[in-house]
């Protein structure tokens, strides 16, 4: 065992792991790079992090800096699951229950936690968290709050943010610190405090207080950024003040998380499905643009683009059974959750008769044919999972959230792009009402040529998601790799105040570096991998 391997050991109940095959195994998650880290620490307690987060701020006062990455299932698409130094898995032990109360729904669970086992415990209790869906199910609590996951109910009930109202969470020195919508007069308490914690809540207040213009600034950004840390919503206008929004979509760079407290939905299992068929995609939007208007509208509305469905149709021809022949340009798929039948109708009928006006193909199934709807909703992930010999479809594209006005001339650059760089074969699909696409094209990373050409894809792609008022990351944070286009996006202030936040909690610079930082695209470059595999993923996937 190395040194600091030891020590650990020596200091904690939970195991420390270091040897070869444990390392090679962490040194990937469902992202295109590759980190190998130094040892793997799975935690019994949040002693054991504070612990762990101690003797790595003592290491950096003394010149030597270990980095702490914070890992749950390793699903994170943006590389920020991936560490040099020491990575904490946290489903290992911190995967429990805490406190579930029927009444008002509140629950508070480990980060650990698979989130499809929350959501089934929820159920069971009437109530269910909207952000989680069959895209992130198979990922852990923690994760879903440091990437302030979206799912597809995020288009009623939004995303996970709205849903967390406080954290316990372990700081870079290892202080452990519970966070929460505080008063002022509490505030004036916390400045008070003669420790880290204290330190953190003095420079934090005067930050927000010299940088009132900035602020301003990044909270007319679309509610659907991700990227950066959310500091306008720290400090409300009745002096109110909370640490909570930093952390969420933070990545874990600003300390570990270790329990969620969150808010959650009453739980309708009877729902209905609405499909519809466009032929063109001008028509498509037009409606999802009239959709958002309506007061009462469907909790969900998702689409698969006909580039996917062509895919689909050369490799697993059988999932596109319910559409009967057909290839419309763009599928949406919208759920219509109200508790009422009586209202679901009105909104199903409402629905129709918008559809109807943009000459859509409205699908309306019965519930024995749902699920093989259902199957052609979630099939994305069939199509991440395929190669075309050492071509696979490699997410570098993926999550931009673009202005609904502008989605149909989005797909015409998206097109000339990929002519331009050779990439013949890519698939979009993603949450319409949100303007949120995901874009996978197929590629090989072992080919120097092909990885050259992904660099020029991802500054040209980003740049125009910029230049018409779209976000580099929507439904989860940019953690390494669209960390390098957070410029693109935010200006000169936004990113010297992000950076301020950093330094401010994390001083020892120990906390996931790298992740949400002003990285290059030339710090890309080294860590990119030459073979893009899921395979710790696939005993859930293809999840379809």
């Amino acid at each position: 065992m190395n040194k600091v391997a030891q020590y650990l050991q020596q200091h904690l109940s939970g195991e420390i792991l270091e040897s070869q095959d444990v390392l090679d195994y962490f040194s990937t998650d469902e992202s295109i790079l590759s980190i190998q880290p130094l040892l793997v620490e799975y935690p019994r307690s949040d002693s054991d992090i504070r612990k762990t987060a101690r003797f790595a701020w003592q290491l950096a006062e003394k010149g030597k800096v270990v980095p702490i990455t914070t890992r749950g299932m390793g699903t994170d698409l943006t590389g920020a699951s991936l560490g040099s130094g020491i990575i904490l898995a946290m489903p290992a032990h911190l995967n429990k229950i805490i406190e579930l109360d029927p009444k008002t729904g509140i629950v508070t669970a480990e980060a650990g936690i698979s989130l499809d086992k929350l959501q089934q415990v929820l159920h069971t209790h009437g109530r269910f968290l909207p952000p989680i869906s069959a895209v992130n199910k198979y990922g852990t609590l923690g994760g879903a709050v440091s990437n302030n996951d979206s799912g597809r109910f995020s288009y009623k009930y939004g995303p996970i943010q709205q849903f967390v109202r406080g954290l316990k969470v372990v700081l870079s020195n290892g202080e452990i610190i519970e966070t929460g919508r505080i008063t002022k007069r509490e505030l004036n308490k916390k400045l008070g405090l003669a420790s880290f914690e204290g330190e953190i809540y003095r420079s934090l207040d005067k930050l927000v207080e010299e940088s009132q213009e900035t602020l301003k600034a990044l909270s007319h950004i679309t509610d659907h950024n991700s990227a950066g840390f959310n500091i306008s919503d720290v400090k409300q206008k009745d002096g109110s003040f909370d640490l909570t929004p930093l952390f969420v979509g933070g990545q874990g760079t600003l300390g570990v998380i270790v329990e969620v407290t969150l808010d959650t939905e009453a739980y309708n299992p009877i729902q209905n499905l609405l499909i519809a068929g466009f032929n063109y995609r001008s028509q498509a939007w037009l409606a999802v643009k009239e959709i958002n208007k309506l007061k009462e509208g469907p909790a969900s509305l998702d689409f698969i683009d006909k580039s996917l469905l062509v895919h689909l149709n050369n490799t697993n021809p059988a999932i596109l059974k319910p559409l009967d022949g057909s290839m419309p340009e763009v599928l949406i798929f919208m759920d219509i959750d109200d508790e009422s039948q009586r209202n679901r109708k009105k909104i199903i009928k409402k629905l129709t008769k918008l559809l109807e006006q943009f000459e859509a193909d409205i699908i309306k199934p019965e519930d024995k044919d749902v699920e093989a709807w259902q199957r052609l909703l979630d099939s994305p992930s069939m199509y991440l999972t395929y190669s075309y010999g050492r071509k696979k479809a490699v997410p570098f594209l993926d999550d931009a959230q673009i202005p609904i006005e502008k989605v149909p001339e989005y797909f015409k650059e998206l097109e000339g792009l990929m002519q331009t760089a050779g990439f013949s074969e890519y698939a979009v699909w993603g949450q319409a009402g949100n303007g949120l696409i995901h874009v996978a094209p197929s590629i090989d990373l072992g080919a120097v040529g092909e990885r050259q050409k992904l660099f020029k894809v991802m500054s040209a792609y980003y740049s125009y998601i910029c230049s018409v008022g779209g976000c580099i990351s929507g439904e989860y944070a940019e953690g390494r790799i669209r960390g390098a286009f957070n410029n693109l996006q935010h200006d000169e202030n936004s990113i010297l105040v992000f950076n301020k936040i950093k330094s401010i909690f994390d001083p020892m610079k120990i906390m996931n570096p790298g992740v949400k930082d002003s990285t290059t695209l030339d710090d890309l470059k080294p860590i990119i991998r030459s073979e893009y595999k899921l395979d710790h993923q696939y005993s859930y996937l293809p999840r379809a």
